[in-house]
Parts: C-alpha cells; sequence; structure tokens
C-alpha cells in the first residue's frame, strides 16, 4: 500500500548546495538554521509546549539524492569511499526511500509577522531548503544510548585541517558567521578520495563562494565571491 507524507516544513541554512555540509548533525555547533512551516501548518498550537526540549529530531528527505534505482550497497566517505557496505548499515543519503534523520538543538521558538512560529536550531546538517517531514522532541532517557557501539562511525569526527583564512577575505563573512564556516572548513568537505594540492574547490556558504586548496594538512582561503 503505497502512503503519501506531506512536507511540513523547509530548512532555511547557510548550505546552497551539498557540497561542505558535516556529514552529520551536530559536529558544528555554531551552526544556526531556521525551520519555516507551510502555511497550512502554521497553527501555533501545533508546537504548544515544544519550548521545554533542548534538542529536537528532524525527518527530512534527501531532496538532492533522489534516484529511480537503488543499490544494496554504498560506499561511505568515511571509509574513504572504497569499500562496500550494506545502505542499511549506512547512513548514505541514496537510499530505497530518501529520508533523513537529524538531532539538533532548539535555540529558540520565534514568532515571524508573515511565516508564523519559526524554529531557530542549531547544528543542522541540512541543505538550505531541505523538505521536512516531522519533528520530534529528543527524549534523553530514551534517546540518549551511552554504552551503543557506532560500528565504522564509533567517534565523531575531528578537524583535520588548520584553516589559513587571510583577514581581508574573512572580512567579506558576515561576522556571525565567521565561526561556523572555520570549523566546517576545519571538517575537510573535500571527498575522501581527493587530495590534489593544485585543485581550487569552491564551497557556497552564507551567500558566498568560498573557494580553497588544501595542502599539507593546511586550507588555505583563496577567493571569497
Amino acid at each position: 500500500m503505497e502512503r503519501t507524507m506531506q512536507m511540513i516544513a523547509r530548512i532555511h541554512s547557510d548550505f546552497a548546495e551539498k557540497f561542505g555540509i558535516p556529514r552529520q548533525s551536530g559536529l558544528v555547533h555554531t551552526l544556526r538554521a531556521a525551520v519555516v512551516f507551510e502555511p497550512e501548518f502554521r497553527n501555533p498550537d501545533a508546537l504548544r509546549g515544544i519550548e521545554d526540549f533542548s534538542h529536537l529530531w528532524l525527518i527530512w528527505e534527501f531532496s538532492e539524492a533522489i534516484r529511480e534505482n537503488w543499490s544494496p550497497t554504498v560506499r561511505p566517505p568515511r571509509l574513504g569511499g572504497n569499500e562496500r557496505l550494506g545502505v542499511f548499515a549506512t547512513r548514505s543519503p541514496f537510499r530505497p526511500n530518501p529520508i533523513g534523520l537529524s538531532c539538533v538543538r532548539l535555540e529558540e521558538v520565534r514568532q515571524e509577522p508573515t511565516l508564523g512560529t519559526t524554529l531557530i536550531v542549531s547544528g543542522a546538517d541540512l541543505m538550505d531548503g531541505t523538505p521536512i517531514y516531522d519533528i520530534k522532541p529528543y527524549i534523553p532517557y530514551a534517546d540518549a544510548h551511552p554504552e551503543a557501539h557506532g560500528g565504522f562511525a564509533q567517534d565523531a569526527p575531528k578537524p583535520t585541517l588548520t584553516v589559513d583564512f587571510p583577514p581581508d577575505l574573512l572580512a567579506l563573512i558576515p561576522e556571525d558567521r565567521r565561526e561556523s564556516l572555520c570549523a566546517v572548513l576545519a571538517l575537510d568537505p573535500r571527498p575522501s578520495y581527493q587530495n590534489d594540492p593544485t585543485r581550487i574547490y569552491g564551497m557556497r556558504f552564507a551567500a558566498r563562494n568560498i573557494r580553497f586548496t588544501v595542502k599539507d594538512n593546511t586550507l588555505t582561503v583563496c577567493g571569497v565571491e
């Protein structure tokens, strides 16, 4: 039996494309985003009591990774993109149903004159405009399992690159976005199989195109457009 899900909201973030987005939620805590509800779901009663929770689960769609066919195995970037694992043993976006799950921190419940109740969240790993299908509160006693094993992703990735961001270029980034951008760059947004020190990469962030190179574990920003 086929079922249809309704999009209840979209997220508005600083990421205009997939490249550069942290590979899991919560890796860059300073990243801010807004959950804006669709007109038919802007009834404030639907969010009554949500401010009592510090964190939320977002259930969303990999809207830029939809394919007609699916593969039972995928190549996780965490393993260098060379080893295949079962799709259900990974968080790959290429799935039979392109559904994502992210835990974010609820920073503020904001009332907007034209958009109604908007949720300001931090730590989101979603591209701007991503459809959201549901929101559920994070329940610590049920959702936190400190003894859990994480398979090939047991430990959180740590910043691997030193970021060299010339002051004149950094000044072109809004002040309240600079810390987040540097943290994203330090996590190394490149595909794990790319290591060409002469290549200039481009990443769109906060309505700007950040151009950079990587050599000897140092990421150097060479342009902001």
